[in-house]
């Protein structure tokens, strides 16, 4: 066995695989041995037909699969040994390689092209990206507690309609004289008047009851996430909607307001022991930023990687790559369509790939399995039904169990995988950006975040 190398371009390998036959040959010989033990050949009892046939037979095919193992195996450790840092995969050169015939040939001669990955460093210093911060505001903790006490407040039915009540019932399109539009929207729907967009429009609903009917304009009433979500449509459609529709009520519900009060404190921060509407606010609050927290290190995460790409100036062996692409026999990927993407689709992919792997020398991004077992484990600790008469010990060790169990399984933790390595990403992009935290609005946030 004898691997070489010619240096065809500063980003491009041609690798020699010279194979002689004692390289493979004991393989061949247990094979052969073992067809000659199983054969089943006419004119002679199982496992009795001559060697000399059974070569004739399988030889060839035999020496095929000897030699093609023996080729990859020795092609992947001498990329291994000789430290080689490939993109894509070896593409056989099967020009210079020429015919091969594993029936009359002992030794084997192969060609392949590699790509080098270019060589590039990152400076952080260049990455000018600063952490944006919601502000949280007064009007945001009073919005999300008023969504705590409804989400745990009673639910009534009263005879007639109040502001604020949920109505149910038939709605359908009309035209403009009035009448149900042929082909028109007919659907059954649920209207929050909570987000009645004009409360001038309230004395159209207000005091109705069951059977009564109802016509208004849908655009002017609500908001087209609420005609998206009534009327079953897309956004598209939703926002062209701008017909009066006639509802036919059935059914009304009221949302009685839980108390401010210690057992609205206990459901919402079960075991912090809030004390008083203050520190219930100030809960919140800490609540809203934890959470607005999360857009915070997604829109950080994306600005950065944005400035790594831009940075990364690394000439790619493009030529090469655009072949090993056309070469994977995928539908989706003709020489054609590869060009035409190359620019907005491939480039961008292969830039990062090659910037993930230098962000590995920084620190690890890829979850460990530990990692992964901790972060099901803390989940199914907080939703842990306790064992009566189990040690702290031994639930620990049921938890951990169920979480390594859960984890075996990748279907089950994509979602989990995908978080964790988007919080080791965001830690990284902390640590090395020192980036200055400046506080926005959330309109201001959502502007930054399209941009």
């Amino acid at each position: 066995m004898n691997i070489t190398r010619e240096k065809l371009s500063d980003l491009e390998l041609s690798i020699k695989v010279d194979i002689e036959e004692k390289d493979y040959n004991e393989n061949v010989t247990k094979q052969l041995k073992d067809y000659q033990k199983k054969a089943t050949v006419p004119g002679f009892r199982k496992g009795m037909a001559p060697m000399g046939l059974i070569q004739r037979m399988y030889k060839a095919a035999i020496v095929g699969d000897a030699v093609q193992n023996t080729l990859n195996e020795s092609l992947f450790k001498y990329i291994d040994d000789e430290k080689l840092h490939i993109l894509g995969m070896p593409m056989s050169n099967d020009e210079k390689t020429g015919e091969i015939d594993f029936g009359k040939q002992q030794d084997f001669t192969f060609y392949f092209n590699v790509a080098l990955a270019p060589e590039f460093s990152i400076d952080w210093s260049k990455v000018d990206v600063k952490y944006n911060q919601i502000k949280v505001t007064a009007k945001d903790v009073e919005a999300e507690i008023n969504n705590c006490v409804n989400r745990y407040g009673k639910f009534e039915t009263p005879e007639t309609v109040g502001k604020g009540d949920i109505m149910y019932g038939k709605i359908v399109e009309l035209d403009k004289k009035g009448a149900a539009k042929e082909g028109g929207v007919s659907t059954f729907v649920s209207l929050n008047l909570l987000n009645l967009k004009d409360e001038e429009l309230m004395p159209l609903f207000e005091g109705k009851k069951a059977e009564d009917k109802i016509v208004f304009n849908m655009a002017k009433a609500f908001p087209v996430a609420d005609i998206e979500r009534a009327l079953h449509m897309d956004n598209a459609t939703a926002k062209k909607f701008k017909a009066d529709v006639e509802l036919t009520l059935s059914g009304i519900s009221r949302i009685i307001p839980h108390e401010i009060n210690d057992e609205l404190f206990e459901k919402v921060f079960p075991g912090q022991k809030i004390k008083d509407a203050d520190a219930f606010g100030k809960a919140m609050k800490k609540e809203i930023e934890k959470a607005n927290g999360e857009q915070s290190d997604y829109l950080f995460v994306n600005q950065v990687r944005k400035a790594l790409l831009d940075q990364f100036t690394a000439p790619l062996p493009e030529d090469f790559l655009k072949r090993w692409f056309a070469s994977r026999g995928e539908k989706d990927m003709t020489p054609e369509s590869i060009e035409a993407d190359w620019a907005e689709k491939y480039v961008p992919s292969l830039k990062w790939e090659l910037i993930e792997a230098k962000l590995e020398e920084f620190s690890p991004v890829e979850p460990t399995s530990n990692q992964i077992v901790d972060y099901i484990k803390d989940i199914l600790r907080r939703n842990d039904q306790k064992v009566e008469g189990e040690t702290k010990e031994k639930a620990e060790e049921r938890l951990e169990q169920a979480a390594r169990s859960i984890a075996a399984d990748r279907q089950n933790t994509r979602q989990i995988v995908d978080r964790l390595y988007a919080d080791n990403l965001a830690k990284l992009f902390k640590e090395q950006v020192k980036p200055e935290v400046e506080k926005v609005s959330a309109k201001e946030f959502g502007e930054r975040a399209k941009a």
